[in-house]
């Protein structure tokens, strides 16, 4: 009997918060140990890219050392804690991370500018790999069920969702392709750096601006996946907007040329909305819900209690307390 409940499947189920934790903090150092080489610390790892977007990656390297490293270290002492918030956290770090590091990798000017960043890229893909095992593991112990937010939570996320995603096409992206097809010279972060210009364009555009869009569509019309997925969106997409507002304010800061006042303060505000319901809609989840009418257990809500506690022996020649009871 005790082999079989150590082996039961939902028993396994509750060890998904253990590797989590550990690849999570793994991740926190390897993002922490990416941006300490690079320009924001040690500069041993060189980006070949123009001044101009190294603004943009002085502003990427801050945000993962002194925002997105300790979210990651949070979400992976919640994990040890089988806190419910922990998968959805980690999830959203990572896909901040896949999206951030795919874009330090390829988007260099390989052979055309100077640079060390090409000796670096074990570590690089170190912190891919990493936040792929982060992504695959919160997923997987991401409840199948979340609460559901409060209607005027809902209306809240689904329409800055849909803000988001057309301040990003309309206000950021359009402005700028405009320009690169009309006039290439005229845009310094185009003429001196286009492959990473282009990169975001396509990862902004292909993956962030759709995903936003779905998900708000889904939570103003209450549908299920959506709001599953909307927690860990919050979190990438708050990231994101971090990342984002810390580029602007270091090119303000180095008198760049593309520099933008009003991109700056735009971001700014994008991203104190997006943290403002991301906090909102992770205080339903920080609240610990034991069911009354059920032995489940809360670290890992569908593992009922008795298969997590082993039955106590009872020696032969001795009777149990029930059978005593019925006699």
């Amino acid at each position: 009997m005790a082999a079989q409940l150590t082996t039961h499947p939902a028993a396994r189920a509750v060890d998904r918060y253990r590797p989590l934790g550990v690849a999570l903090t793994a991740l926190a150092a390897a993002m922490a140990t990416a941006s300490l080489l690079g320009p924001l610390g040690f500069d041993l790892m060189r980006y070949r890219t123009s001044p101009t977007t190294l603004h943009q990656l002085l502003g990427s390297d801050a945000a993962a050392l002194f925002v997105m490293t300790p979210l990651a270290l949070a979400a992976a002492v919640l994990a040890h804690r089988r806190h419910p918030v922990a998968p959805p956290l980690a999830t959203g770090v990572a896909g901040y991370a896949l999206y951030t590091y795919a874009q330090v990798i390829i988007g260099q000017e390989y052979l055309r500018l100077p640079g060390t960043v090409e000796r670096f890229f074990p570590l690089l893909l170190a912190v891919f790999l990493l936040a792929e095992v982060v992504l695959v593991l919160a997923w997987r112990a991401l409840p199948s069920t979340l609460p559901a937010p409060s209607t005027r939570l809902r209306r809240a996320t689904g329409t800055t969702l849909l803000v988001a995603a057309g301040f990003l096409t309309v206000g950021l992206h359009l402005p700028s392709m405009l320009t690169a097809w009309s006039d290439p010279t005229a845009l310094t972060e185009y003429a001196s750096s286009p492959t990473p210009f282009w990169m975001v364009k396509l990862m902004d555009l292909g993956i962030v601006v759709p995903a936003a869009v779905a998900v708000g569509v889904g939570v103003l019309r209450r549908a299920g996946w959506a709001q599953r997925v909307a927690y860990p969106l919050l979190i990438w997409l708050t990231c994101l907007a971090v990342s984002v507002t810390a580029m602007a304010v270091v090119m303000l800061a180095d008198g760049d040329p593309d520099a933008s006042p009003v991109l700056a303060v735009g971001f700014g505000v994008v991203t104190v909305a997006l943290a403002g319901l991301t906090v909102a809609a992770y205080r339903s989840l920080s609240v610990r819900r034991v069911p009354v009418s059920s032995a489940l257990c809360y670290c890992a809500p569908d593992i009922p209690r008795e298969l997590l506690t082993p039955p106590v022996p009872v020696q032969r020649g001795t009777r149990s307390p029930a059978r005593s009871a019925r006699r």
